[in-house]
């Protein structure tokens, strides 16, 4: 029984880790689309660039930072959940 019950635990983590990396979509399209906004301002008002160069680059990294947090929740799932959860499982099991 605690063979099947940590094989579930352990398809559950990973699945969880791979629903956490889909958090890395949504960072990249909003880059690309800002980016994209950015070369079509500056083409408009090409003496504005500093402006929305400056602007653009914090807001690509301030969007960075929600793909980074899906990584680290992911990294954590897969290798200290693991630990911590067969731990708790065997010590309910007993």
């Amino acid at each position: 029984m605690l063979e099947l019950a940590m094989g579930i635990m352990l398809g559950l983590l990973g699945l969880g880790a791979g629903c956490a990396m889909i958090a890395g979509i949504g960072p990249g399209i909003g880059e690309g689309n800002a980016v994209a906004k950015a070369c079509e301002a500056i083409g408009r008002q090409p003496e504005c660039k500093s402006d929305v160069t400056s602007t653009m680059i914090m807001g690509c990294a301030i969007a960075e930072t929600t793909g980074l947090y899906g990584l680290i929740v992911a990294i954590l799932l897969i290798f200290v959940a693991p630990g911590i959860f067969t731990g708790i499982l065997k010590e309910a099991i007993k």
